[in-house]
Order: C-alpha cells, then sequence, then structure tokens
C-alpha cells in the first residue's frame, strides 16, 4: 500500500509520543506535585503512598484488560479507551477534595497507562520491525524522555502558578485528549498489521534458523527461537519467572524513586529544586541508557544487558539510601536511571526472543501484572517512613531484592520447548485467533 515504507516509522513516533506523554505526566511528575498537595490536602505519607500505589497497582492489574481489546476491536480502540480514561484521571486529580478522589484519579490514570503505553506499542512494533531491539530501543528512548522532562514539567507550571499544583493536572487532562486522539487516527488497520506481522515473523525465523545452523556461532551471539510458544509453555519454564522478577524490581524501584525520592532528599537536607532535578537527572540517565541497548541489544544477548541493569539498580537504590551529597545523588542517579530504563527493555526483547512473537502479547500482558504487587513500594515506603522516621530501609530493602535477582539472571540460560510439556496452541480463549 502508498507509504507503507514509511508506515513503521509512523508507528514507532506515534507510541513514542504517547509514552512520552503519560511517562512524563505521572509516575515522574507525580512524585514532584506530591509533596505540595500533601501539604495542601493534610495527608499523612502512608496516604500519600497508598495513591501512588494505586497508580501502580492498577497499572500492573489492568494489564490482562488492553489484550482483550486489542484482540477483539483493534488497537485503535484500546488508544481511544485509555485517553478517555487517562483525561479522566487527571481531571480527578485537578478537583482534589479529598483523599478518595486523589485515589481514583490514580486508579484511572493507571489503567489508561496500559491501554495507551507498553503493551499496545510492544504489540504493534513487533509486528512490523525485524530489528526489534533497535525499534524497541527507540521506543523507549523516545517515550522514556518524558520522564526527563516531566519533573521540571510540573516544577515549571508549578512555578508560574505560584505554586499552586492543581493547575498542572489540568494541563495534562487536555494533552492527553488531544495527543491522544490525534494518534490513535494514525494507527492503521488490524489488515494491514497482520499482513506485516506475517512477512516480519518469516524474516525473524529465516534468520534464526541461519543462525542456528552456521557451524560456529560466535560466543555472545543472540538467541532467538523458531518456535511460537504459548502463555501456559511459557509460564512452565524457570526463565519466564525470573524475567518476572527483573520486571518486578525494576517497577517497585522505579515507581518507589519516582514518589518518595525528592521528599526522602529534601529531609536530608537537599534542596527541593536540586532533588528534582536529580528525578530528572535519573530519567536522561534511563534514555540514555535506553538508547544504547537499543543499538547493540540485535548484536550482544540482551541477557548480559539484563544482567548489567539489575546490577545497577540495587547499587542505585543503596546509594539513595544513605544521599547527601552530590556524588552519592550522581551514584543514585546513574545507577536506578540506568537500571529502570535498561532493565525494561532487555526483559521485552528476551521474552521475543525466548518465546516468540505469536503468543507475545499475551505472555508481556502476564509479565506486567506484576506491577500490581510492585506497587505496593510507594506504600511500604510511606509506612515505614510514618513508623522509623526515615526512608532509608525502604531502598536498602529493594536494593537486597535487586541483588537476589542479578544473581538469579546471571544463571540464566535459554529455554528449550522439547523439556516442556506440550499444551493447546490457544492460551486464553477467544484472544488469540488474530496472529496479530
Amino acid at each position: 500500500m502508498p507509504g507503507s515504507k514509511w508506515r513503521p516509522w509512523i508507528l514507532l513516533g506515534v507510541f513514542s509520543l504517547l509514552l512520552f506523554l503519560i511517562s512524563g505526566a505521572t509516575f515522574s511528575s507525580l512524585g514532584v506535585v506530591l509533596p505540595a498537595m500533601v501539604a495542601d490536602q493534610q495527608w499523612s505519607w502512608a496516604q500519600a503512598g497508598l495513591g501512588f500505589t494505586l497508580l501502580g497497582a492498577c497499572c500492573g492489574g489492568s494489564a490482562w484488560f488492553p489484550p482483550m481489546v486489542i484482540r477483539r476491536f483493534g488497537v485503535r480502540a484500546a488508544l481511544l479507551l485509555g485517553t478517555v480514561v487517562m483525561a479522566l484521571g487527571f481531571v480527578c486529580l485537578y478537583v482534589t477534595q479529598s483523599v478518595w478522589i486523589y485515589f481514583l484519579g490514580t486508579a484511572l490514570c493507571g489503567v489508561a497507562y496500559q491501554l495507551m503505553a507498553l503493551i499496545p506499542g510492544t504489540h504493534v512494533l513487533a509486528a512490523v520491525f525485524q530489528k526489534r531491539a533497535m525499534a524497541f530501543g527507540l521506543y523507549f528512548t523516545l517515550g522514556g524522555l518524558g520522564g526527563v522532562a516531566g519533573p521540571m514539567m510540573a516544577l515549571g507550571v508549578m512555578e508560574l502558578t505560584g505554586g499552586a499544583w492543581r493547575p498542572f493536572w489540568a494541563l495534562q487532562a487536555a494533552a492527553a485528549l488531544v495527543i491522544g486522539v490525534v494518534c490513535a487516527m494514525l494507527i492503521p488497520s488490524s489488515a494491514w498489521l497482520k499482513s506485516s506481522s506475517e512477512r516480519i515473523d518469516a524474516a525473524v525465523k529465516a534468520d534464526a534458523e541461519a543462525a542456528a545452523a552456521a557451524p560456529s556461532p560466535a560466543p555472545l551471539a543472540v538467541y532467538r527461537t523458531v518456535q511460537d510458544w504459548t502463555l501456559r509453555q511459557a509460564m512452565a519454564t524457570p526463565q519466564f519467572y525470573i524475567l518476572v522478577a527483573a520486571y518486578f524490581v525494576h517497577l517497585l524501584s522505579g515507581v518507589t524513586v519516582s514518589s518518595l525520592s525528592v521528599a526522602h532528599l529534601t529531609e536530608r537536607g537537599v534542596a527541593a529544586g536540586i532533588a528534582a532535578g536529580m528525578l530528572s537527572v535519573e530519567g536522561l540517565m534511563a534514555t540514555a541508557a535506553r538508547l544504547g541497548g537499543g543499538f547493540i541489544g540485535d548484536r550482544i544477548d540482551p541477557k548480559w544487558l539484563l544482567i548489567f541493569a539489575v546490577g545497577a539498580l540495587g547499587a542505585g537504590s543503596m546509594a539513595l539510601s544513605v544521599a547527601d551529597s552530590m556524588a552519592l545523588m550522581l551514584i543514585y542517579a546513574l545507577g536506578t536511571g540506568v537500571g529502570f530504563g535498561l532493565t525494561a527493555l532487555a526483559v521485552t526483547i528476551l521474552l521475543l526472543n525466548y518465546f516468540g512473537r505469536k503468543h507475545n502479547l499475551e505472555i508481556f500482558s502476564t509479565v506486567c501484572l506484576v506491577g500490581a504487587v510492585s506497587a505496593l513500594g510507594p506504600l511500604i515506603g510511606g509506612s515505614l517512613r510514618d513508623m522509623l522516621g526515615s526512608f532509608s530501609p525502604t531502598f536498602q530493602l529493594f536494593g537486597l531484592v535487586a541483588a537476589g535477582v542479578f544473581v538469579a539472571a546471571l544463571f540464566m540460560r535459554p529455554p528449550q520447548m522439547k523439556s516442556v510439556q506440550s499444551a493447546p496452541s490457544a492460551t486464553t480463549a477467544g484472544l488469540v485467533n488474530d496472529p496479530v
């Protein structure tokens, strides 16, 4: 069809813009606006942390919903529905007069995040790009810039409005409606995506079979399965749960740093502007890590990227727990930033490399469900702060969790289909009829 040569790049731009908007307006900026909301509304930090927990829990817990919408109604319908829900969430935050409206707003934003971001984004990009590490690297990089811009945007709007936090949420509601509708209209038909996915799958499998037949593969050759694993088959492997654990700890640390790092650093004597600036530096490091990982993820096995990323995440969390100098804050921003950005990219690529693309929509969305548990991070942090008077034990605890995942990833090997009992080809009744 005319313009099909450029369609993959248009889609990459569409989903990058959506990820930029929602990552900048939710997780990264809420932590900056939250101290002002807490002071104005007289909430406890446990209540404030619970709202952030609901954001993450609804983001992870609703991961089953986008595949249902996409399989039945298409990607465009998922994006339009997510746009409406996201705008309603921001409106709730704008009109907040009680903690319950705040909870409702964060919950709606969490559900909308899944409908607009990673699940439809990775699903479509895997269907239109053969070099998936490169595509995902650019997607996570461009979209992740929202994490850099979000804190500064929140501070800028609050400064322009004399410290008021409500105008920021009104601005985000308007932006979500405009950008969401425009991007949804650029999504191609399901028939076009199906045709593209079949062509890309054939090319990927041909390359993988050629690499497997090579007499002396390179030591760092990237493993890619030539089979399509079902969700049930994938869940019967230890590799699946190692990747789930890695995704869990990256969300656990990421959402907690976003929500509590500014308050933690200011309590340790750091100026609020510098603390928010460190959050932007962290987002910049995550962006740089995703860009670099995307360029080498098709050449070096993403397993090594995952090992490096989880190690950096643990080191950054430990540094943040005692940070009170610029050197320690830079170690925290570098470690948690690189770890957060690169872990998500590595897990996304490894799921495709280990289990194939055909059922990746269900497999990836199942992995995303751990967000419902990892979202307890802010609640745990806020509760420990209320009990112990410090956020430090929270970041130390999460650093130890990352260390455990680091060890597991170090010994991980690619799964083998022959070691898994056969399973029905349909992972969920009525959800996998369309190979896209």
